[in-house]
């Protein structure tokens, strides 16, 4: 007994050292990809424990950008006093391009920690965002950065190098405005070779659930419907389900069945922001699909500017035995990604008038609505049922249908559905 005690004892001793150990781990993990890279060739004393400074962020954001060559032939002038040699030119080069801005005209102020605001702001503006013209805010940067899929999970506050080092990273595989991501650039541009990003896993077609997660969660939200006026005025949805973007601005995919009763309804974010339903342009009980018009402005009177979006490819190139993953909200316990292979092409349900796919990823009540991804993060169906009594026999239904909708159409309110069953 005493042996038992002493060995549990140590496990949870172990268990209680792993987060620490994981978070160094990606930490060091997210340097070695910058070196790799070879950005961070002017970037000065490397701890990741230490804080971050706006300076070391100018730096990095300039490297990032492949904008290096340009930096150092550029004659304008930012007009700061107070930056050191090491990070002159990086600064300057920045602020001429209206990605960073200084404290006054002629202060920088480089030592200042940069916040996670502060970070996905250079960021941002980088990318062709613009805060000027209500792409996002300042203040709001971090929580944009999240929302857009730009970073993949919540920073606020100062930073250490250690969050800037990932935070880069998680950027390297996001869309600039030319279209190409910035580690494609930045391989276009010669700044790393193809074989050093396609080592990083960085360029690879196929991906891993990790990868699956940290880009496209952003696009998938957990889907509250409420049947009555009182279940809204008491916010107790009747029942959660999953749902996820098509487009940037709002248009969005879930199963039929998930709103059938529903005067109401709220996509809520993994950022934890919530959207009302504001039309359905189009459904079909008999395939259980419906697409939907997400409003611009939170139920808190936040508006955005764009959403995160998933790519539809269908299902014409699955083949059975094909890796796919899902995202989703099982059981409305928040956002979730898992695994699996596609067990048959095209099987025969008595409820759905098309085939479904049937595969092993796992789902459960609440990823209605949800995903089914390729290995390239595409999507081939949405997820929706089980066979009850079987093993790993999960049903998606193909989104090829939606593929060729005219979805410029006004749409009808979920309350005028309700009211055309009755």
């Amino acid at each position: 007994m005493k042996r038992r005690i002493v060995a549990f004892v140590c496990a949870l001793l172990l268990l209680g050292t792993l987060p620490a150990a994981a978070l160094e781990g990606e930490a060091t993990r997210a340097a070695d990809i910058l070196t790799t890279l070879n950005l961070l060739d002017t970037f000065p004393d490397q701890d990741l424990d230490a804080p971050a400074t706006r300076a070391q962020a100018a730096v990095l954001l300039v490297e990032l950008a492949g904008a290096q060559s340009a930096a150092e032939h550029d004659l304008w002038i930012s007009g700061f006093r107070d930056v050191p040699a090491w990070a002159e030119t990086a600064v300057t080069y920045a602020a001429h391009q209206n990605w960073i801005s200084g404290v006054t005209v002629t202060t920088f102020r480089p030592d200042d920690p940069i916040s996670a605001d502060g970070w996905c702001t250079f960021l941002l503006r980088m990318l062709g965002y613009s805060d000027k013209e209500g792409d996002f805010t300042v203040n709001g940067a971090a929580v944009f950065a999240q929302h857009i899929g730009l970073i993949s999970r919540s920073y606020s506050g100062p930073l250490t190098q250690a969050d800037l080092f990932e935070i880069a990273v998680d950027a390297l595989s996001f869309p600039m405005s030319n279209g190409m991501t910035v580690i494609e650039h930045l391989v276009e541009e010669g700044v790393c070779t193809r074989s050093a990003a396609n080592a990083m896993g960085l360029l690879n077609e196929s991906l891993t659930a990790r990868q699956i997660s940290d880009r496209y969660m952003s696009a998938v939200f957990c889907l509250s419907a409420y049947h009555t006026d009182r279940e809204v005025y008491e916010n107790t949805p009747a029942s959660n389900a999953s749902g996820f973007f098509i487009s940037s601005d709002g248009i969005a995919v879930t199963n039929y069945h998930t709103i059938v009763d529903a005067i109401y309804a709220v996509a809520t974010l993994s950022t934890g922001e919530a959207y009302p339903v504001e039309s359905v342009l189009w459904y079909d009980a008999d395939m259980d699909l419906a697409v939907l018009q997400i409003a611009r402005r939170s139920t808190q009177g936040i508006s955005t500017s764009a959403f995160a979006s998933l790519e539809l490819v269908g299902t014409s190139d699955i083949r059975a035995g094909d890796t796919v993953y899902t995202l989703g909200n099982p059981l409305g316990l928040g956002l979730a990604v898992s695994s699996g292979i596609i067990s048959a092409t095209a099987r025969t349900v008595e409820r759905y008038s098309q085939p479904c796919i049937m595969n092993t990823a796992d789902i459960s009540q609440g990823s209605s609505g949800g995903a089914l991804l390729n290995e390239r993060g595409q999507v081939i169906a949405v997820t929706s049922g089980a066979y009850a009594y079987g093993n790993n026999m999960y049903l998606a239904v193909p989104v090829d249908p939606v593929m060729t909708l005219d979805l410029s159409g006004p749409g009808v309110t979920l309350a005028e559905i309700v009211a055309s069953k009755s």
